[in-house]
Order: structure tokens, then C-alpha cells, then sequence
């Protein structure tokens, strides 16, 4: 990745502005990319990163919906949430920002290198206070998340343990005047007692796209649904909240397994079905 690092200190024009009102603000941003994906209206994406696969799908999913209403989805490029909030925001044609624990000329985890290109090339940007060059460390990234919640209006949790450093993104965010919202996780569940916790604590309750934009006051995107075919809306109507398998959705539906397949593949495309390893459900269309 060859993109012109440039910088902007504090006090300059092009300085975000939400940043100047947090406390210790940083005194310059390193940053590759377009720093005006800053100027719309910004909500910060964290959580685990050894998250589950329905907190992946849940940050996906939200994350999207932001991007089709306009928003720019901050995360921080780490594993599980983050990498699943930049993606999604990206398959939804929206615009992404990631806040960097090491120089903005590095990319950790280095498997992420992909990602940062295609947040780059997708109008985003990668941002640092730290010197090009920087190594990543572990006491850089608790430094980095109060960049993370100061560029935002809000902070997402999808999913936390008691100790994730998510919960000291929201903390800092609610030190600085942010709301902090949470999604509800399984009880029991190791990575959802850090969202439960917060939730206690006063966190809005976010269970769906819908709570998304009421808590943030965002008016739904409009969305042309399209015509399905027959094969189309048989397999849909086959699927259920959890995964079935293409046997029985074949079965149900009464199709031929490549017509399934074909069906099951322009379903996904157009948001209505959600892959697992054993199988396809329905998602909900808002």
C-alpha cells in the first residue's frame, strides 16, 4: 500500500471537529485516505475480537444499515466486530474510517491488509495520532479507542467480555458525551456479559435495525424491493430463523437442489438470507 501519508494537527483546517472538544484530544492525525468521510455524521462500531458468529453477522448487518443511511462506520481494524463493521459498511457501499494503534503506514493485524485497501479505494480512511513507522503495542490501543469514540456521536457494542477494551471505548465515550447503545447477547455467553453489563449500567438496548435508527434518530434509507421469482419466493418462504440445510429447503420448497442453489444464491445478494456452516436462514428486511 503506496498512498501518501498526510497530517493534520490540531487547530488546522480539516481537524475533525469532534475531536477537538474531547480531553486529550490528540496534538496531530496521521492518516491515508479521505479525511472527508469524516464530515457525515460518524458511529463507532466495537467489539470482541474472538466474537461469535452471530456477533459477526449482527456487526455486518448494522453496520450496513448505517452505511445506507449515510453514515460513516469508525472501528478499529482489529479481529472479529471491528473487521465485520468495516465490511460491512463496505458491502453496503458506505464509507469507513479505521483507527490505528500503530503508524498509519502499518497494518495490524497484517491479515487485514486487504480490508484496509478496500476501506482506501471504498472513499475511507486509516488514521493514527502515532508516527509513521510506530509499531503496534498493547498500551496503544486502549490510547486509540478515545479517538475512536471522540470521532463519533455514538458507540456500538455488539459483543464484550467483562474485560474487552470495548467496554473502555464506552466509558471513555460516555466521559466525552456520547451515547453508548449495546446489543443483547445470549445469557450465559462469556461475549455477551460485557454488552448485558452495559446495558444495566443504562446503555440503549439495540435488537434490531429499527431500535438502531430510532436510538440514533436516523430515517430508514428507501429500498425498492424486487420482484422475486417463483423459485425465489418458494425457497424463501422454506427458510426458517435458524439454519436449514438445501435438503430440506429442496424438500420443502419442492426444487431441484440447482434450483435451490441458484434461488438461495440471489436471495443472499439481495439481503435476504444469511449463510452458516450448517445451513440458511432468513434475515430480516427493515
Amino acid at each position: 500500500m503506496t498512498e501518501t501519508i498526510g497530517v493534520v494537527r490540531l487547530g488546522e483546517a480539516g481537524f475533525p471537529p469532534l475531536l477537538t472538544v474531547i480531553d486529550g484530544p490528540p496534538k496531530r492525525l496521521f492518516y491515508r485516505g479521505q479525511l472527508d468521510a469524516l464530515e457525515r455524521p460518524c458511529v463507532a462500531v466495537v467489539g470482541a475480537r474472538n466474537c461469535t458468529r452471530d456477533g459477526r453477522a449482527a456487526a455486518e448487518r448494522f453496520a450496513a444499515h448505517l452505511g445506507e443511511c449515510g453514515v460513516t462506520v469508525v472501528s478499529g481494524l482489529a479481529h472479529g466486530i471491528d473487521t465485520a463493521a468495516h465490511q460491512g459498511a463496505l458491502a453496503a457501499g458506505g464509507q469507513t474510517v479505521a483507527v490505528l494503534g500503530c503508524g498509519a503506514d502499518r497494518i495490524y493485524p497484517a491479515r487485514n491488509t486487504s480490508l484496509a485497501h478496500r476501506i482506501l479505494t471504498g472513499g475511507g480512511a486509516l488514521l493514527s495520532e502515532y508516527e509513521p513507522g510506530t509499531p503496534p503495542a498493547k498500551h496503544r490501543f486502549p490510547e486509540r479507542n478515545r479517538i475512536i469514540s471522540g470521532l463519533s456521536t455514538a458507540v456500538l457494542v455488539v459483543e464484550a467480555s467483562e474485560r474487552s477494551g470495548s467496554l473502555i471505548t464506552a466509558r471513555v465515550a460516555l466521559e466525552q458525551g456520547r451515547d453508548v447503545l449495546a446489543v443483547p447477547g445470549a445469557i450465559g455467553n462469556a461475549t455477551s456479559a460485557g454488552c448485558l453489563r452495559l446495558i444495566r449500567e443504562g446503555a440503549a438496548l439495540v435488537d434490531s435495525l429499527e431500535t438502531l435508527r430510532f436510538e440514533l434518530g436516523l430515517t430508514a434509507p428507501t429500498r425498492e424491493l424486487p420482484v422475486l421469482t417463483d423459485a425465489q419466493s418458494r425457497v424463501l418462504g422454506s427458510l426458517e430463523n435458524g439454519p436449514v440445510t438445501v435438503d430440506d429447503i429442496a424438500m420443502r420448497a419442492g426444487l431441484a437442489v440447482p434450483e435451490v442453489l441458484m434461488a438461495l444464491a440471489e436471495l443472499e445478494l439481495e439481503g435476504f438470507v444469511a449463510t452458516h456452516a450448517d445451513g440458511y436462514s432468513r434475515r430480516p428486511v427493515f
